[in-house]
Parts: structure tokens; sequence; C-alpha cells
């Protein structure tokens, strides 16, 4: 590694807050919406950022290469990378809702070693490189003390592909429920990791996620004492159909309640 990802940190916290203010000056206005999938959405402010931040990054290290969510063909990470999600949370924008992030974390030998996430509405930024603790504007964070389940709030998020997996959501929904103080529903991957990272979670789960949308907040909540797995409990990837993050606490008792047979 040719460079210093404490270093490269604030160029791409003043990167992403940049790229992010193309969010905030979209807001009001009216939405050009098209549809990727279903029920997947993409407006013109998601390729906007991801063309900002692609211009943006490529500044602080050229030599990386860039794989973002709007843009991405496929295939696997390889050298160093930027993986970029401009516009996480992209229904929640076209419906008003502040729960949306810019995320960007920086792949290098095989890991993530650096961790962005930026939420333009609410005027949080979250922070982390390897071994050097995460951050929410610029102060420590920390995950939650919890260690009973029953006193835990739980954040997912569901699938795309909804209507082939309904069955198995609402169930794994059911058992979490029932366990646990409740469950949240935010709409955006890096914002559920963000918060799991700083405490407000006790853990989030989902299935289906691409790298952009998990890979700043698996460093993020890993390096705020936290623990990323798969469902099953096997060791998290970026390509991984499953992450499961906590406080590390109360992580084998959702694990279990993810994975148990279907009733």
């Amino acid at each position: 590694m040719g460079f210093s990802p404490q270093d490269l940190l604030p160029h791409v916290e003043s990167a992403v807050g940049k790229s992010g203010e193309i969010i905030l000056d979209h807001w009001s206005r009216a939405k050009t919406i098209r549809l990727k999938g279903r029920v997947d959405l993409v407006t013109e402010t998601d390729v906007a950022v991801e063309k900002d931040l692609g211009a943006r990054l490529g500044a602080i290290l050229p030599e990386a290469g860039f794989l973002a969510e709007e843009t991405a063909s496929g295939g696997d990470l390889e050298g160093t990378t930027w993986i970029v999600d401009p516009l996480d949370g992209t229904t929640n924008f076209a419906h008003g809702l502040p729960f949306v992030a810019v995320s960007v974390a920086l792949w290098s030998e095989g890991e993530v070693v650096l961790g962005v996430i930026h939420l333009p509405r609410l005027g949080e930024t979250f922070s982390a490189v390897k071994g050097g603790g995460a951050r929410l504007n610029n102060q420590s964070i920390g995950v939650s003390a919890t260690e009973d389940p029953e006193s835990s709030l739980v954040a997912t998020g569901f699938p795309y592909d909804i209507h082939t997996r309904a069955e198995e959501e609402v169930q794994r929904l059911k058992r979490v429920l029932v366990q646990t103080r409740g469950i949240r529903r935010m709409g955006a991957a890096a914002v559920d990791l963000a918060y799991t990272a700083c405490g407000c979670f006790e853990a989030y789960y989902e299935v289906g996620l691409k790298p952009w949308d998990t890979a700043a907040g698996w460093l993020l909540t890993r390096e705020a004492g936290g623990r990323v797995t798969t469902f099953e409990g096997d060791p998290f990837h970026p390509f991984a159909d499953s992450i499961l993050a906590s406080n590390g606490r109360i992580h084998s008792n959702i694990s279990n309640l993810l994975t148990a047979s279907f009733q």
C-alpha cells in the first residue's frame, strides 16, 4: 500500500461532503425517476453525485479503480478500488425522507481500509480507517453496550426481489420482532450500519446487498467495536448474500433467530 488511509481521510470527507451538496441542491426539485427493477429506483441525482465523486476521488488517488452502483458492470474487487454508493436510499430521496447517504469505501490489499458515510440532510458524517476507530462529526463513537436482546433495537431492510423472498423475510421479521424491543426499517443500508456503529441500533441484518451498500459501514461497525458476519456467523465479504452487524454482545442471539428453520 503506497498511501496512508489516515492521511487520505480528510480529503475523502471533504469530497464526500461536497458531492453531498448536490443532493441538498436537488432536494426540492422535481425528480426524474426511472426504474432499474420493480421497486429499484434511480434518479438524475444518483448519476450526478456518482459522476462528481468519480472526479473528486480520482484526483485524491488516481491509481485506484472505481466500483459504483450506477456504473458497475459486475466482477470482483481487485487492487485498490473506491467502492461508492452515490445516493443510498434513493426511494427515501424520491419521497422526501431524510435518511439518505453518500457512502464511500476504499478497498486495498483484500480489505476495506477507509470508509465515509455522509447523511447530507441530517448533517452527519461517519468515518473510519482500519485500526483508527470510528467517528461521527469528528467525535469518537462506539457500539451499544446492551447485552439483552429484549432491550435491543434492531434494524433491517428488504431486498429488491422481495416478491420471491417474502415468506422467509416475514418469518425472520416475526422471530426478531418478538424477541427484541423493536425493529426499524430506515431504507438505506449505509444508514443502518452507521447507526449500529454509533449505538442507536444493537444490530442490523439484511439479504441481497451489493458491495457499495455495505463496504463503508462494514469497516465503520468493526472500528466502533462491533461484529459483522453473514447470518450464519461466517466471515463477511462484500459479495456475501447476507449481512449481520451488531454490537457483538447480542450477535449470537440474532444469528440464531435469523437462521432457525422456517415453520
